[in-house]
C-alpha cells in the first residue's frame, strides 16, 4: 500500500491503519487463547488424538505469523507518520509561500501617504504587519527544523525537501528586504511630512509676528508707548530664539532622503522662511527705534509742558511788577532776581537738553519732526521772552538804583 500523496491522504491512511491494528490487536487475544488451548493436547498422556510436536510446531507457527503480523504494522505506522511529518512540512510550507505571496501584494500596494496623518496611520499598520512578520518568522524556523529532521531520518528523496526549503528561504528573505524598505521609505516620508509641518508652523507663527512688530501703534503718551515698549521687547526676545530653529531648517533638510530634500517646493519653502525671518527681525529693530523716538517726542512734551509752566508764571510776574521806587523795596525785588537767575540757569539747561533731543529726532527724520521743531520755536520763542523781560526789569531796577545813589550822595 501507498503512503498517501498528501496529508488528508495520508491522515485517513493512519485512520484505517489504526482500525487494522484494533483488529489485530483482538486477533492476538484469540490466537494467545487457542494457542495455549492447543498447547494442553500436547501434555496429555496415555491416549493422544495427535503426535504433540505437531502441535507444537502448529503453535510456534502460528505465534510467528502473529509476530510477524504485528512488526508489518507497526512498521506501517511508522512509515505512514514519517509521510505524515513530511506532508505537514510541505502544507506549513505552502502556507508560509501562500503567506508571504500574500503581504507581497500588499507591500506592492502600499503608498507613503500624502501628508503627517496618512504617513503616521500607515507607519502604525506597518508595526502590527512587522509583529506578525515576527510570529510568522517563528513559525517559519518551527517548520525548518522539521524539514531537516526530516533530512536527517533519510526516509524520503531529500531534493524536494530541501529544493522546498531553500525556495522559501529565499522568498522570505525577499520578503524581509521588501519590508525593510518599505518601512526606510515610510520612516523617510515621516521625516519629510514632520519637517515640513515644523516649516509651515514656523511660517505661521513668523507671519504673525511680523503683524506685531509692523503696528502703527505707538501709544499715545510717556505711559502707553512705555507699556508697548516692554511687550515688544519680549517679542524681540522670542524672535531671537527662534533664529536657531531658522538656521537649522537647512540642516535638518540635508538629513532628508534625496527624493524628498531635492525636491525645489522644498527648497523655495526654506528660503521664504529664511527671507521672511529676515523681514521680521528687521521690522523688529524699526520698531524698537520707532518706540524708543515715539517714548522720546512723549517725554520732550513733558519737559517742554513743564518748563512752560514755569515760564507761564514768571511771565506774568514779570509782566504785572513794577519796579518800586523806594530803596528797601528795590533790595527786596533785587533778590527776587539773584534767585529767579539761579532757577533760569537751572530751567535752561532743561531747555537745552529740549533742544538736543529735537534735533536728534530731526536729524533721524522722525515722523513728527514738523511737530517736534514747532513745540521747540515756541518753547524757545516763550523762554526769549521771559529772558527779554528779565533784562528790561534788570535795566530798570539799575536805573532806579542809580537815582537812589545819586540822592544819598547829594
Amino acid at each position: 500500500k501507498g503512503l498517501g500523496k498528501h496529508l488528508l491522504e495520508v491522515e485517513d491512511l493512519l485512520q484505517k491503519h489504526g482500525l487494522l491494528e484494533a483488529d489485530i490487536s483482538a486477533q492476538t487475544e484469540r490466537v494467545q487463547a487457542l494457542n495455549a488451548a492447543a498447547l494442553k493436547f500436547s501434555e496429555l498422556e496415555g491416549y493422544q488424538p495427535c503426535d504433540p510436536q505437531i502441535i507444537c510446531n502448529r503453535v510456534n507457527h502460528v505465534q510467528t505469523c502473529l509476530e510477524e503480523l504485528e512488526e508489518l504494522a507497526a512498521k506501517r505506522r511508522k512509515e505512514l507518520e514519517d509521510s505524515r511529518q513530511l506532508w505537514t512540512f510541505f502544507q506549513e510550507m505552502e502556507e508560509a509561500e501562500a503567506w508571504i505571496r500574500e503581504k507581497e501584494k500588499i507591500l506592492a500596494a502600499k503608498t507613503c501617504g500624502r501628508d503627517l496623518s496618512s504617513v503616521m496611520t500607515l507607519t502604525n499598520k506597518h508595526k502590527t504587519m512587522l509583529g506578525e512578520l515576527g510570529n510568522r518568522r517563528a513559525l517559519l524556523h518551527q517548520t525548518m527544523k522539521k524539514g531537516e529532521k526530516i533530512l536527517a531520518k533519510k526516509s524520503f528523496s531529500s531534493v524536494g525537501i530541501q529544493e522546498k526549503m531553500r525556495e522559501v528561504c529565499l522568498r522570505w528573505k525577499k520578503l524581509e528586504e521588501v519590508t525593510g524598505l518599505h518601512q526606510q521609505r515610510l520612516e523617510d516620508a515621516l521625516n519629510f511630512f514632520q519637517f515640513s509641518a515644523e516649516t509651515d508652523d514656523l511660517v505661521a507663527w513668523l507671519q504673525d509676528m511680523y503683524r506685531i512688530v509692523s503696528s502703527d501703534d505707538f501709544g499715545h503718551d510717556d505711559y502707553s508707548t512705555q507699556a508697548l515698549l516692554r511687550k515688544h521687547r519680549a517679542v524681540v526676545e522670542e524672535v531671537e530664539k527662534h533664529r536657531a530653529s531658522v538656521l537649522s531648517l537647512r540642516k535638518q533638510l540635508a538629513l532628508l532622503a534625496p527624493d524628498h530634500r531635492q525636491g525645489v517646493d522644498v527648497q523655495i519653502r526654506v528660503v521664504e522662511v529664511e527671507q521672511l525671518y529676515g523681514e521680521v527681525a528687521e521690522v523688529a529693530v524699526l520698531r524698537t527705534q520707532w518706540l524708543q523716538d515715539a517714548l522720546a517726542v512723549y517725554r520732550m512734551f513733558s519737559e517742554v509742558h513743564a518748563c512752560e509752566v514755569w515760564v507761564d508764571e514768571k511771565e506774568q510776574w514779570l509782566e504785572k511788577m513794577e519796579v518800586p521806587e523806594e530803596l528797601d523795596e528795590v533790595e527786596v525785588v533785587q533778590h527776587r532776581f539773584e534767585s529767579l537767575d539761579q532757577e533760569m540757569n537751572s530751567v535752561m539747561g532743561r531747555i537745552l537738553d529740549v533742544n538736543q533731543v529735537v534735533q536728534q529726532l530731526v536729524d533721524g527724520g522722525h515722523p513728527s519732526s514738523d511737530e517736534v521743531r514747532s513745540c521747540q520755536d515756541h518753547l524757545n520763542s516763550r523762554w526769549n521772552r521771559v529772558v527779554e523781560l528779565v533784562e528790561n526789569k534788570k535795566g530798570q531796577l539799575s536805573s532806579v538804583l542809580k537815582i537812589q545813589n545819586f540822592l544819598l550822595e547829594c
